[in-house]
């Protein structure tokens, strides 16, 4: 039997990781600067997240939430804690877009409406609510087709209040940070007037901060920049550093009802060891504090680069347009082993893990300064 084959991969068998740094089946080394798409948040194989997740296996590793699981209060106290969220309900799932299927869903249930605004660009997941609100045709099929979303420009506060005044919009979606657009921010202003114009117009607020949240930004959240708070925030990706774990926080009037949401696998008693190992980590080590030290200093010294023609981002979530940045990215990787990923056309995005070191980030700096020397002679 073969795989279906959907994914674009490099050749690289990975098999040992340690911190920042990866070994393949061939035992070549490289340096994480994209940590699986920004899900490793404290590093690979972290001591105190394996022992955690061993010590559970050992007493339980599964049962359905047919009974009660006290890590699931003691994950939704300590998340609510680091978090600043401190009265808000937690549903747990198991990835980004469920966590945004249920947090439409969620909408759809509260208001009695239906329409949804995403933003142009947005990327909220693959499966079918999800896609719908991700402003990518290519990625949908018939399936996904005849949900009433309309997208609208990130920032363009005009063309959201004039939607939302038509009437029987359920929900604004927005990401903290755009990932998969070219980590793209909403400002402080258009966030904050999305908040009063859906309070205005009897519409939810849903921050999407899946891959912007968990610290990355430098903050908790990347819409915590902007000091408002959500009705509904969705995360995932650094939730479990690799464990698939994913959670909804929702606003206390928002009322729960028996049968309104459901999973097997959400919020199973390993998962929700390794989430608690994640938050302990993070808060221990004071990594949102480091994410937001070498994440600034690193955008700083990237911006200085001839050749660089943008820097953008907050934290260790961080967009480099550069002219040949796919050959740059393959240089980065084959020469130099590094690995970052991509966001647009353009776009070379990091998300390494929010332990880095600065004399890694300063490597990485030293490698991309010779990759676009070499690249531009």
């Amino acid at each position: 039997m073969n795989l279906f084959e959907v994914y674009n991969q490099y050749e690289i068998d990975l098999t040992i990781g340690s911190g920042s740094k990866l070994s393949d089946s061939k035992g070549n080394e490289y340096i994480d600067f994209y940590g699986g798409h920004g899900v490793v948040s404290i590093g690979h194989c972290h001591p105190h997240y394996v022992e955690s997740i061993e010590s559970q296996l050992k007493r339980l590793g599964f049962y359905s939430n047919a009974v009660q699981n006290g890590l699931q209060k003691k994950l939704a106290n300590k998340l609510c804690e680091l978090s600043g969220y401190n009265d808000y309900n937690l549903f747990l799932c198991n990835s980004g877009a469920e966590a945004n299927e249920n947090a439409l869903k969620i909408a759809g249930f509260h208001t009695g409406k239906k329409k949804v605004i995403a933003m142009k660009g947005a990327f909220h997941g693959r499966t079918g609510g999800a896609l719908a609100v991700t402003d990518n045709a290519a990625l949908a099929s018939s399936f996904n087709a005849d949900h009433e979303v309309v997208f609208i420009d990130l920032n363009n506060i005009m063309a959201l209040k004039n939607h939302l005044q038509k009437g029987n919009v359920a929900v604004v979606i927005i990401e903290g940070i755009q990932g998969v657009n070219g980590v793209y921010e909403p400002t402080s202003e258009f966030l904050n007037k999305a908040r009063e114009l859906c309070d205005e117009f009897d519409a939810l607020m849903i921050l999407d901060e899946v891959q912007s949240g968990y610290g990355r930004s430098g903050l908790f959240f990347a819409h915590q920049y902007s000091g408002l708070k959500a009705d509904i925030i969705t995360i995932a990706k650094g939730m479990g550093n690799g464990f698939p774990v994913a959670g909804v926080l929702i606003h206390p009037n928002i009322k729960a009802k028996k049968g309104m949401l459901g999973t097997t696998f959400g919020g199973n008693h390993l998962a929700c060891a390794a989430a608690l190992a994640v938050l302990e980590v993070i808060e221990k080590e004071s990594l949102i504090g480091n994410a937001r030290k070498v994440g600034d200093d690193l955008m700083l010294k990237l911006s200085k680069l001839e050749g660089v023609k943008s820097v953008r981002g907050k934290g260790l979530m961080i967009g480099i347009d550069l002219h040949n940045m796919a050959e740059i990215r393959k240089v980065l990787l084959k020469n130099y082993g590094f690995f970052t990923g991509s966001s647009g056309a353009n776009t070379l995005r990091l998300l390494p893990p929010l332990n880095i070191s600065q004399a890694l980030a300063d490597e990485f700096v030293e490698a991309l300064t010779t990759v676009i020397g070499g690249s531009q002679s």
